[in-house]
């Protein structure tokens, strides 16, 4: 959030100090003078400072203070001492601000300056402010409030009502702050005070972005940069850019947010501002650190560091290192992170900065609980919480208490991990934190969980697990302070809510958890994922449950077996029908189509079925996951092998597992259609190529698999015409393209697909561009992409398409295309897990990107398979798919079949790789 400087103002009206009037006498001649050559060291210092030289500006003011007492000026020595104090209290210096702020105060009390008294005043509230002392921040601008209102200084109240707004807003007390800057902006308004009303509109927008508003914070920030392009306040200009980046951060939109910071990162360096330039450089490193792009993120800390220890900001250099040391903890680097939160603690324990000095501590507690060193981790978190309550600063306390938690969770000792968590969710309550609190009521859920006291336990969860959920529907995310306080994924409580249900035989509360773990892990994983009305629902409470929601904060380590028990007794009276209640809309699945959801947990595998209008239910496998993964990698490895009989042994076996125990059910269900929600390396297997002995499972089903159900739209669709753009990678066989195999075999498979279908046009190597293929979209409504496309683990970065130009679409970016036009995308030549496999999210997000720009199904393919192969499948997908009445699901069971049949594509590694996507029919 940009920091409301009410004292900048101070600088600006001493720059404007009338010129003197000369007396006949020497005497006052000479006073005169001097007074003159005081007024111009004012203004020689005011310069100084909008370049952002504090140290030069210092000794200026001091001869200007020496000739002011000389000649016995005493407005003009309280100028001298206030405009010191600003230098210092930019320079980070704040016991020094102070006191020149104290005695400035003091000269304007005696000689009756009311205006420069209330200017003090809110000066030493900014210090206070500076300092975390954020009550006493309040005292001081409400005091400075009182007489601005007696002197009728209506642009001196704006400016003592913006900073009462800051100091609540520091204090996590949005709404207060709202109403505060809103009174500000009115008085602004109504005196015509251009400059004040940008930076009112300013901070309302960082008030909402705090508040996970930030779409509403975008708007006040997008005025604000209009007033002051207007006006040519190119400070005011650089400001707004920069808030509008960290907005676009906060959305996930990085690349939006780079842009935003890039441009007012030029004109920060056009005007010299140096804070200015360190912050954006700041504010990019932090971008880049979000990107899990770490080395670049730290290049911009260290140049943004380099710029504070140049202009003497202490502050923004205990900033700058306190981020290095979260750049080097995220590499695993935890040694150099300590050394760097170190370095920023005796910073700000020099210049008495007490938030600073809480925030360093609580990062070094963060450090060495990595390093499971949990008793030195919760000293720090201790030291944290004392200065929090010290300053009244009720989110960092309520942080504190809840990594207190965490170590004692890490400890085993459970207890005390509770008394913790429920002391921050309290806060968090009083505060109206709602990420904090989801955080803390997933913990106790945990926690619970850990002693023993499931009923208890999963209420915990499925409050986190709501809050949370409707926390997307607005896109809020979590805050970087209190992503990094919690140690592991959300995915890892949802996934452990719908074990302890299924446990329980609660299993439609488990499918609807496994469903919104699909979200969360998108969540994780792209960091821009919008619920809907139904993910916002979550998870639906129990009678007995709600009873006791109301009580949460009573409920303690003390009692949790007795009210587990009554909880228990409570529940088991309800029908078990009421308990698995199917929602409206699940059952609107056409009859024929089935779920399948299996979760992979540590010891076994659970398969939930689920089927339009029956009761959803479950089956155990006993398999560890580390057996079930080497089974997945043996069946991939011999699946791509075209001249290999290894995949059937492993085929089998996977059908055992995960179709065999469902069998009679999907018989009774008259099932033939299965949309499938595969976890973690589960999606790295073709379901189609399970085998049980006689046929293949897509010989039986057709199979698409279901990115999450809650997110997805089951109403029949109109058929239509196929209208095909085709693009082809193409090359030279022998020779690498863009560092990258060619592909001449894609030329003559997308002329195929022009032959086949009448209505396509074809853009061939160089002509297939990223700009050429976005200006087609519109014409047609099947985009076939013959080119190189790759999935990898890690950041969405990893995961890319390839043009035949050279242009890269990111799988971030595949949401940034206008696909509403377009019913099917067909990848022919991709590849997972080049890199190693993961836990497959990159194919989950590659699903939902392309179902969040606007398509509605998508075709892609495991490995990449040989050209024969690929062509004859496509042959086959685009002769049924043109008969028309034939979905693209239909269309890939049939082409499947035709080549299982066939003499020369029967292996499974030609047609088993390539799986549909999507969350229709």
């Amino acid at each position: 959030m940009n920091r409301i400087i009410g004292v900048s103002m101070v600088m600006a009206l001493l720059a404007g100090l009338p010129m003197p009037i000369i007396t006949e006498s020497v005497q006052a001649q000479t006073t005169q003078s001097r007074k003159a050559e005081a007024d111009r060291l004012i203004q020689q210092a005011y310069k100084l400072y909008q370049s952002s030289r504090y140290r030069e500006a210092i000794p200026v003011l001091e001869i200007s203070l020496e000739i002011y007492r000389e000649i016995k000026d005493r407005k003009g020595e309280a100028t001298s001492l206030l405009g010191l104090g600003l230098q210092y209290e930019k320079l980070g210096e704040y016991q020094k601000a102070i006191d020149y702020y104290q005695q400035s105060l003091a000269i304007q009390k005696q000689i009756g300056d009311h205006i420069g008294e209330a200017r003090s005043l809110n000066n030493l509230g900014e210090v206070d402010r500076s300092l975390g002392q954020y009550q006493k921040a309040i005292e001081f601008f409400q005091q400075s409030l009182v007489i601005k209102k007696q002197v009728g200084d209506r642009n001196g109240e704006a400016t003592s009502l913006n900073n009462l707004g800051a100091a609540y807003d520091s204090l996590g007390q949005y709404q207060k702050a709202i109403d505060y800057y809103q009174q500000s902006l009115a008085i602004q308004k109504q005196v015509g005070d251009h400059i004040g009303e940008a930076r009112s509109l300013n901070n309302l927008g960082a008030a909402y972005d705090n508040l996970g508003q930030h779409q509403k914070a975008i708007d006040y920030y997008q005025q604000s940069l209009a007033i002051q392009k207007q006006i040519g306040d190119r400070n005011g200009e650089a400001r707004s850019l920069n808030n509008l980046g960290s907005a676009y951060d906060s959305l996930g939109q990085y690349q939006k947010a780079i842009d935003y910071y890039q441009q007012s990162l030029a004109i920060q360096q056009q005007i010299g501002d140096r804070n200015g330039e360190s912050t954006s450089l700041n504010n990019l490193g932090l971008i880049y650190d979000s990107l899990g792009q770490y080395q670049k993120a730290i290049d911009h800390y260290q140049q943004s560091l380099a710029i504070t220890k140049q202009v003497g900001d202490r502050n923004g250099e205990a900033s700058s290192l306190s981020n290095l040391g979260t750049a080097y903890r995220r590499l695993g680097q935890y040694q150099r992170a300590i050394d760097y939160y170190r370095q920023s603690l005796a910073i700000t324990k020099q210049i008495g900065a007490l938030n600073g000095e809480a925030s360093s501590l609580n990062n070094l507690g963060l450090a060495y609980n990595y390093l499971g060193q949990y008793q030195k981790a919760i000293d720090f978190y201790q030291q944290s919480l004392v200065i929090t309550k010290q300053i009244g600063a009720l989110n960092g306390e309520a942080r504190s208490l809840n990594n207190l938690g965490l170590a004692y969770n890490n400890l085993g000792q459970y207890q005390n991990a509770i008394a913790y968590y429920q002391q921050s969710l309290e806060i968090e309550q009083q505060i109206g934190d709602l990420n904090g609190e989801a955080l803390s009521l997933n913990n106790l859920g945990f926690a619970f969980n850990k002693l023993n006291q499931p009923e208890v336990s999963i209420l915990f969860y499925k409050q986190a697990v709501n809050t949370f959920e409707s926390i997307r529907k607005d896109i809020k995310r979590l805050k970087k302070e209190e992503q990094q306080s919690f140690i592991t994924s959300i995915a890892f409580s949802y996934r452990d809510l719908a074990d302890i249900l299924i446990q329980q035989d609660r299993v439609m509360e488990a499918l609807q958890i496994l469903d919104l773990l699909k979200v969360q892990e998108l969540e994780d994983y792209l960091k821009n994922i919008k619920g809907s009305d139904r993910s916002a629902q979550g998870v639906r409470l129990l009678a007995p449950e709600k009873a006791l929601s109301d009580k949460l904060l009573a409920i303690s380590s003390d009692n949790i077996k007795d009210i587990n028990s009554q909880l228990a007794n409570q529940i088991q009276q309800i029908p078990k029908s009421e308990i698995n209640k199917v929602p409206d809309y699940l059952n609107q699945i056409p009859q024929g189509n089935v779920l399948i959801y299996p979760l992979i947990l540590s010891n076994r595998l659970e398969i939930i079925l689920f089927a339009p209008n029956t009761l959803p239910i479950h089956r155990t496998v006993n398999i560890k996951q580390t057996e079930l993964e080497a089974l997945i990698t043996e069946f991939r490895s011999g699946l791509q092998d075209q001249y290999s009989e290894d995949f059937k042994e492993p085929a089998k076996k996977l059908y055992s597992l995960l179709i065999k125990p469902i069998e009679s059910e999907l018989t009774n269900a008259k099932a033939t259609t299965i949309l499938y929600a595969p976890d973690r390396q589960l999606r790295y297997v073709p379901l189609a190529a399970l085998y049980d002995g006689k046929q293949w499972l897509t010989e039986k089903y057709r199979i698409s698999n279901l990115i999450a159900y809650s997110l997805g739209d089951f109403s029949p669709k109109s058929k239509i015409e196929p209208s095909i753009l085709a693009g082809a990678f193409g090359g030279k066989a022998g020779e690498r393209k863009f560092g990258q195999d060619p592909l001449p075999a894609t030329i003559t498979e997308v002329r195929m697909i022009s032959q086949t279908i009448q209505n396509s046009n074809t853009l061939e190597e160089n002509e297939f561009s990223r700009q050429a293929t976005e200006a087609g979209l519109k014409k047609h409504n099947i985009l076939h992409l013959a080119t190189h496309a790759e999935f990898n683990t890690g950041s969405p970065d990893n995961s890319r398409i390839f043009f035949g130009n050279g242009d890269i679409l990111k799988l971030r970016e595949i949401s940034d295309l206008s696909l509403q036009n377009i019913d099917l995308i067909v990848l022919s030549a991709c590849q997972t897990g080049a890199s190693g496999l993961g836990d497959g999210v990159e194919i989950l997000g590659f699903g939902y990107q392309v179902q969040k720009a606007g398509a509605k199904q998508a075709i892609a393919s495991l490995w990449s398979v040989n050209d024969e192969g690929t062509q004859a499948l496509m042959a086959a997908f685009y002769r049924e798919l043109q008969k028309g009445e034939v979905t693209p699901i239909e269309a890939l069971h049939r082409a499947q079949v035709t080549l299982i049949k066939s003499d020369k594509f029967n292996h499974p590694s030609y047609w088993s790789a390539f799986f549909a996507i999507g969350n229709g029919l």
